[in-house]
């Protein structure tokens, strides 16, 4: 088997190299770096020269959280690093398969602030760095991997808003916009978030040819055959047949009730092609009465709408708690399910059978470009959608088209994409769990 950082650069052409005599970054505007890697889609963006590790990023936005308290723009100690290595079901670390096996757990981040302009950014000096298993990249790192004047035509610009590591001043954090270029903001605000991760040097390559299609695969982390595999066994992000017509791809989110898998559309559902709407409902909480809970609850759970079918329907487990605590400006992801941030209590909850994601819960993002690449034209290809988290007493928290979680009143016409527990007994019969191949399931017995 192929050590993967040599095939990695033996497959990228010469000028879509750029060497610092540090790392060796991949750049263009849409190289063979797709890595499938624990049910996400990555891509490769530098190999170390002498350590041959290499840097991962997600291709698209995980979720979308706030990333500190107000004009504290440190990743140290800040809720971000939280929710990135986090290993509790909550966390994107403890839904990272096996990631001790895959990841250096103990990367070096450097977090060092800069306000140069893209462009003219030089490799950061190491004054302010952070020991993590994950990161986000910094503006050196998303500026290395396009060489040109233009780096919204770069493979890193995913048509989003997400954070990066490099803090802009005393009170702001740099982000890259939906158009690609960069800018700063209060660390309050809920933009995207990418993940970034060190791979090990001994991970090898076993499949694949790095092509969005046909991405490389790991060895430890390609399984077939898995007929008969419980459901719950599997990873966060990994594709299911799921539901009917339009609407028949769906995610996993994680296994928060033990033995149960929790589980969200791909997408906002559609009808007849185009994206759904609903009103929150009267108020700021949710249940299985209000008007968004009352569609999920019923017309969403009726055959004849073509939602879903009864073999689905059999599947979802009967009651799921639903955690609706509220998550402000500069407050912490965990308040959302936690009435404080060592999680010593659940916060308000309601139990129903469909619900709705958190805001800062895994698949809480956006996973399609919002802006053509290069432009500022919308490609119809997001919607905004509804969580669980209200903002405060008179707003709810919803994904915005273009990856940041925003709030709105409860009147509001937003998207809706359900989310549900399915059964301990639900098997797979096949399917890899990949976009173009997804778990196919049955109810055991």
């Amino acid at each position: 088997m192929p050590n993967r950082s040599t095939v990695l650069l033996e497959n990228i052409p010469e000028e879509n190299q750029y060497d610092d005599e540090v790392d060796t970054f991949i750049t263009g505007e849409d190289p063979n770096n797709y890595i499938w890697y624990s049910g996400k889609l990555w891509r490769a963006v530098s190999v170390n020269n002498d350590a041959k590790t290499t840097k991962l990023v997600t291709q698209w936005n995980i979720s979308s959280t706030v990333y500190n308290v107000s004009g504290n723009p440190a990743f140290e100690g800040s809720y971000m690093e939280d929710w990135l290595n986090d290993t509790s079901v909550d966390g994107f670390l403890g839904n990272l398969r096996d990631y001790e096996n895959f990841i250096v757990t103990d990367s070096v981040w450097d977090a060092t602030m800069d306000a140069t302009g893209l462009g003219s950014i030089t490799r950061p000096n190491g004054t302010t760095t952070v020991t993590d298993a994950v990161g986000l990249l910094n503006m050196y790192e998303y500026q290395s991997s396009y060489h040109g004047t233009n780096y919204s035509n770069g493979y890193l610009n995913n048509g989003l808003y997400w954070w990066t590591l490099t803090p802009y001043s005393s009170s702001n954090v740099r982000y890259v916009s939906k158009r690609g270029n960069a800018s700063g903001n209060n660390p309050s605000n809920a933009y995207g978030v990418r993940p970034s991760i060190n791979l090990k040097s001994s991970i090898k390559i076993v499949d694949g040819d790095g092509t969005v299609d046909n991405p490389y695969r790991l060895n430890g982390d390609n399984d077939t055959n898995l007929s008969g595999t419980l459901l719950s066994s599997r990873y966060s992000g990994e594709y299911i047949r799921f539901g009917s017509g339009e609407n028949n791809l769906y995610r996993i989110v994680s296994h928060e009730a033990p033995g149960l898998t929790k589980i969200t559309s791909t997408e906002p559902l559609k009808s007849s092609g185009s994206f759904m709407t609903s009103e929150f409902g009267s108020n700021t909480t949710y249940s299985s009465t209000n008007t968004l809970g009352t569609f999920l609850n019923n017309e969403y759970l009726n055959i004849g709408n073509g939602y879903l079918t009864n073999e689905d329907i059999a599947m979802i487990e009967d009651s799921t708690t639903w955690y609706i605590g509220t998550v402000g400006s500069g407050t912490s992801y965990k308040l959302a399910k936690y009435t404080d941030t060592n999680m010593s209590g659940y916060a308000t909850s309601t139990d129903a059978k469909v619900g709705l994601l958190r805001m800062g819960e895994l698949m809480a993002g956006q996973f399609e470009r919002y802006t053509v690449k290069g432009g500022s034209t919308s490609t119809g290809l997001t919607t905004s959608y509804w969580t669980l988290t209200p903002n405060s007493s008179s707003g709810v928290r919803y994904v915005f088209y273009d990856g940041d979680a925003i709030s709105s009143n409860p009147f509001s016409a937003n998207g809706v994409r359900p989310a549900m527990n399915l059964k301990s007994n639900v098997q797979i019969t096949s399917g890899t769990g990949t976009e173009s191949d997804p778990f196919v399931l049955t109810l055991g017995s």
